[in-house]
């Protein structure tokens, strides 16, 4: 059965008990299963075959009292010659999922709404293209300002709500002076129904789509608290009855509760700022180089094979492979590593990296969804709209919060009133329980930190599959490492040099490097390598090779047949002395023979990474174990893990025989981690609990590793596990805080400690303050950087 997965913003939740319903309703459709997230406003859902489709799944969200936020994009069409053509592309179009298009002839462009996470804009452009016509972006709204829009409303009305409040507080201050009627009860009314028809509408609006479908959320609360208030001061007007009124207790509730809303929602734009620096990292133009004219484009225009110019201080626009040119490039968006790296003809550079130095140019190779920065956009954009394991808990109690609350609510006004005597009493303590309590702050605990944290990571290369990835990896006991590659550079060199009695040591060299030198196997390009170092040319011209697959070579000049390879394959061939010129070593050995006669041997070793010691010491003074599994020889494993310090070795293993020591790794109370290149050792990192990929940003290791560390520095690792544990951390101050505050504020305000006003106040801040806690995930740092720093790097 196929599955699809879409991503999609959600609009109009309020708090943790409003995605709670969302994800209820969603989970009751057959063939649906959905993930939704309040602090990043998302819902992942994973559709089935025949499970409702996307314009089903919308209807459904609206009729739960949300909406699914859409964007708007405006294309330039170009090939369009009548209505014909027109009708053709908006029909296309239209076919979509999640997409309205109208096309204009006359204008050549189309003005497309599609459903955010339904489609982008290289996708609506293949369509196009796909029909024989081109397409390119005319204009896009960024998240900025998008926020910044949203965010002017809202200040708007809540100046609209403080000019109606002002009156109240003018009253307050009379009564503080002795002078009770500054302020006409009239006049309070008025200002009263302004707040609480024109201010509260959102409030409103949002309480009535819950309680239609049966649910509860905390505008449920703030509304209920408001309108007691509201209307009970109502009464007491227009009936001239004896009995104080409350008519600032609901407009400051509904005043302190939007201050709260406004502080909370720029702090989560705060949270989610590491996603929109990822997504302003890519340029918007290009310098597409067309025969001898260079011509400033969109980037969305570039199509794959396009050659573009790039000048220094100009940001790579899509993923490329260099022609001519030489410069250093800023990868740290994504590596992390802050000194720029040397690229030249035949290297790949990346969308988003910064040229700093020399003039490039390249040819396109990927674009648009299928760049790494696109590829680390998207899997940094899950990983904010997962779930931790940890937030569980705080889903459960948010079920049955609020109506949890209005029990609570009721209890204390009939209680109070009976044991006090006073109904106003009584309702002034009821209506503090209702705006006081905040599921919000429950909701907000876990993203947040999540938001905060995995962006924190993207900023330093490091990426996490999902939240499960990120709490997981602080427990992580077990760390074991594949060693080509990962331990080491993966790079073989020439360690030794050892002739035979006739031969020196120049000569041997000179004579490999001739043998190996159209080899693409990486032991001979180090030979050759070697040689090329030393300066020594290679004469000899072989009129024949043949190459003996995991072997040697083997080949022939005249008369002379010449070998090298393994000591194996030469004993195999009968060479003399093959056996007796070296012991076993810690090192790969390629013999080299003339006419059966063995001439010496080469030893060629790996190189260990410079930081490998450094991250074992770390791992050992942070109780995690290290083991290394390799195909190498027992001799060879011991050699690297003694200079590094590792724990434990399990030598000539095969690929399968790596998951069979994960598996005998794994005991009580156990998390096993696997480090590897995210493709060669896919079977052992898959067996483990977590799977990292290291020096990874292949496609496939951001879709199947649960931590990628874009950097191959093994410190990433360090970084990685740091990272995990100082938000894990965050998240249980955080929901320590909102259990704690709901514990403690709730029987409070139930005892008549609180008033209204004051009780909305603390609602709105405990929001803002889980919040505000989340972001100082911002001030860790990356022991990289910090030892760089240190260096004067």
């Amino acid at each position: 059965m196929s599955l699809q997965t879409l991503d999609l913003e959600v609009t109009g939740m309020s708090c943790a008990a409003c995605a709670a319903r969302l994800e209820k309703v969603l989970n009751r459709q057959t063939g649906l299963e959905a993930v939704v997230n309040f602090a990043s406003s998302r819902a992942v859902i994973t559709r089935a075959e025949g499970a409702p489709d996307l314009s089903a799944i919308e209807k459904l969200v609206e009729k739960t009292g949300f909406g699914l936020a859409h964007s708007e994009v405006t294309l330039s069409i170009g090939g369009m010659s009548c209505a014909a053509c027109s009708a053709r592309v908006e029909k296309i179009l239209n076919r979509l999922p999640g997409v309205t298009a109208s096309v204009n002839l006359a204008t050549e462009q189309a003005l497309v709404r599609v459903i955010n996470g339904a489609a982008d804009e290289a996708v609506l452009m293949r369509a196009i293209e796909k029909a024989g016509f081109s397409a390119a972006p005319v204009q896009e709204q960024t998240p900025s300002r998008k926020n910044g829009s949203e965010q002017r409303r809202a200040v708007i009305d809540l100046a609209i709500t403080a000019l109606f409040c002002l009156p109240f507080l003018i009253g307050m201050i009379g009564m503080a002076v002795g002078r009770h009627d500054l302020v006409p009860l009239w006049l309070q009314g008025i200002c009263a129904s302004v707040v609480q028809i024109y201010s509260a509408r959102h409030f409103y609006r949002s309480a009535w789509h819950a309680l239609r479908t049966g649910s509860a959320n905390m505008n449920v609360l703030v509304c209920l608290g408001t309108s007691i208030a509201y209307g009970f001061s109502v009464i007491v007007t227009v009936f001239d009855i004896d009995l104080p009124v409350y008519f600032e207790a609901s407009a400051f509730v509904i005043l302190l509760v939007s201050v709260g809303r406004l502080l909370e929602a720029r702090a989560r734009h705060r949270a989610a700022a590491g996603l929109e620096a990822l997504l302003t990292l890519k340029p918007e133009t290009a310098n597409r180089v067309e025969e001898d004219r260079i011509i400033v484009c969109p980037v969305a225009s570039l199509r794959s094979g396009d050659v573009f110019l790039l000048r220094p201080g100009e940001a790579v626009p899509v993923d490329g492979e260099v022609i001519d040119g030489e410069t250093e490039i800023n990868e740290s968006m994504l590596t992390g590593e802050a000194n720029p790296v040397l690229r030249r003809s035949g290297d790949t550079i990346y969308a988003g990296t910064l040229n700093t130095t020399g003039i490039l140019r390249a040819r396109a190779t990927s674009l648009g969804a299928d760049t790494a920065l696109a590829r680390i956009v998207a899997l940094v954009s899950r990983a904010q709209g997962s779930k931790a394991p940890i937030q569980r808990l705080a889903d459960r109690v948010s079920a049955v919060f609020v109506p949890t609350i209005i029990v609570i609510a009721l209890l204390t006004f009939f209680i109070g009133w009976a044991v006090t005597g006073s109904m106003s009493w009584s309702l002034v303590s009821a209506i503090s329980v209702l705006v006081i309590a905040c599921p919000c702050s429950l909701g907000l605990a876990t993203p947040t930190a999540l938001m905060v944290g995995t962006g924190k990571a993207a900023s330093v290369g490091i990426l996490f599959r999902n939240a499960e990835a990120l709490e997981r990896a602080c427990r992580l006991t077990v760390l074991a490492f594949d060693k080509t590659g990962t331990i080491t550079l993966g790079e073989p060199c020439v360690h030794d040099i050892l002739p035979s009695a006739d031969m020196t040591a120049e000569a041997l060299l000179t004579l490999a490097a001739a043998l190996e030198v159209n080899s693409e196997h990486p032991l001979g390009r180090a030979i050759v390598a070697e040689a090329k170092a030393r300066g020594l040319d290679r004469p000899m011209s072989f009129e024949r090779f043949r190459a003996v697959p995991g072997k040697g070579i083997e080949a022939w000049l005249g008369e002379d047949r010449y070998l090298i390879g393994t000591n194996g394959y030469l004993v195999s061939e009968e060479v003399v002395g093959a056996s007796e010129i070296v012991p076993e070593s810690a090192a790969t050995q390629a013999f080299v023979a003339r006419n059966g006669s063995c001439l010496g041997v080469i030893t060629l070793t790996d190189r260990i990474r410079p930081e490998a010691g450094a991250i074992m010491d770390w791992l050992h003074e942070s109780n995690i174990r290290s083991v290394m599994l390799t195909g190498d020889s027992q001799v060879m494993a011991e050699t690297i893990a003694k200079e590094v310090g590792i724990d434990q070795i399990l030598a000539s293993l095969r690929p399968e025989g790596k998951v069979a020591a994960i598996e005998a790794l794994r005991g009580p109370g156990q998390v096993i981690g696997m480090t590897g290149d995210g493709i060669n050792d896919a079977p052992a990192l898959a067996a483990a609990d977590i799977s990292i990929a290291i020096g990874s940003g292949s496609a496939a290791a951001l879709e199947t590793a649960d931590l990628v560390l874009m950097s191959a520095d093994l410190r990433a690792i360090q970084d990685a596990l740091s990272l995990s544990r100082a938000t894990v951390r965050k998240i249980k101050q955080n929901l320590g805080f909102a259990f704690g505050y709901n514990l403690a504020a709730i029987p409070l305000a139930a005892c008549g400690f609180l008033s209204p006003a004051i009780a909305g106040g603390a609602m709105a801040l405990s929001s803002v303050s889980v919040v505000t806690n989340s972001l100082l995930l911002n001030r860790w740092r990356s022991q990289r950087m910090l030892t760089r720093s240190s260096r004067g790097i």
